[in-house]
């Protein structure tokens, strides 16, 4: 299964970086515009909420590709006390469906690590005749 990475400076501009590069390195994908979302979303957390937002913060994009599915993880830079949750913000908030929407696109969401760095972890699944059907080039 390829995987691709790369660090992203932890500015809010790079969250279009990171989309853009998410795009390119799925090219043509099933997945790829709920893959550029989720990115996204998580890179927006990751920004926002813990120490990859601050002067030298970064945040870690992964993309795990296999005929079956496609795994993306974030790994912030941490120094955090919360841990990332789905909530269910009041209809006039302006913040807080960030994870609501990447629990919707995904088959599985997961988190691991702690105050010092998390990596959240979304699985999408592909489906199985995709590939099989998909026009050569």
């Amino acid at each position: 299964m390829p995987t691709h990475g790369r660090t992203f400076p932890g500015h809010p501009q790079e969250l279009s970086t990171a989309r853009r590069w998410t795009r390119a390195t799925l090219n043509g994908h099933p997945r790829s515009e709920d893959a550029e979302l989720i990115v996204t979303e998580l890179g927006t957390n990751a920004v926002t909420h813990t120490a990859s937002g601050k002067d030298a913060g970064a945040f870690r994009v992964s993309l795990t590709i296999s005929d079956r599915a496609l795994t993306i993880a974030v790994t912030d830079c941490g120094h955090t006390k919360t841990t990332p949750e789905i909530q269910v913000p009041p209809l006039k908030a302006t913040h807080g469906r960030g994870l609501v929407l990447v629990a919707a696109l995904a088959d599985s969401v997961t988190v691991q690590g702690d105050e010092s760095g998390r990596t959240v972890t979304a699985e999408l699944s592909v489906r199985a005749n995709f590939w099989e059907s998909a026009p050569c080039s």
